[in-house]
């Protein structure tokens, strides 16, 4: 999953959340430098990371999807499913999707001081741009693939993933809403 997933799989822990999201900014080892807060939240990202590459229903449709969108379709599905739990977000928590996201864009961590100067400036330019808010659109999910296509260092077929979306929408909620079933589950005690 992308940052939504990220975020909510912190289950409601402002500072987790962070944390979490700053895991696709540190590689290796590198994070046991951090304070044990932070260190939380990378191992939380980094096992949200595995279970969705190893959950089989996933791996199916990866293959799937492989020959429309070659390379990039385990990203495609990570942008799907932030995209489906915005659409659905009321199915998977009570706060309401904005305010869920506009607590989590006022808080700021005590520990945030300590973390890179890359993250903290995406973390900002996330706070004030809020492009979250937009997921459960169609336009947000165009920018969203849009903008992690340009991130990518090949050519890639990645615009072309809300039209793929469209095309495979009940193959892909079904798998969404197999993999939210079981992730709940996994990830219920990991706050």
């Amino acid at each position: 999953m992308n940052f939504l997933g990220h975020l909510y799989f912190s289950n409601d822990d402002l500072d987790l959340m962070v944390a979490n999201l700053f895991g696709d900014f540190i590689k290796g080892k590198k994070y046991l430098n951090y304070s044990d807060s932070i260190q939380k939240g990378v191992i939380l990202h980094r096992k949200i990371d595995y279970y969705i590459d190893t959950h089989q229903e996933v791996k199916e449709l990866r293959l799937k999807l492989y020959s429309e969108l070659p390379k990039v379709a385990g990203v495609a599905i990570d942008l799907y499913f932030d995209h489906l739990l915005a659409v659905h977000w009321n199915k998977y928590h009570s706060e309401s999707y904005l305010d869920f996201l506009n607590r989590f864009y006022s808080h700021h961590s005590s520990f945030e001081a300590e973390l890179s100067p890359d993250f903290r400036l995406f973390l900002g330019v996330l706070r004030t741009r809020k492009w979250i808010n937009h997921y459960p659109t169609a336009y947000g999910l165009n920018k969203l693939c849009a903008g992690v296509s340009q991130r990518i260092s090949f050519p890639n077929s990645l615009g072309n993933a809300p039209k793929i979306l469209d095309n495979h929408k009940i193959e892909i909620s079904k798998v969404f809403y197999q993999y939210m079933e079981d992730a709940k589950k996994e990830f219920a005690t990991n706050s």
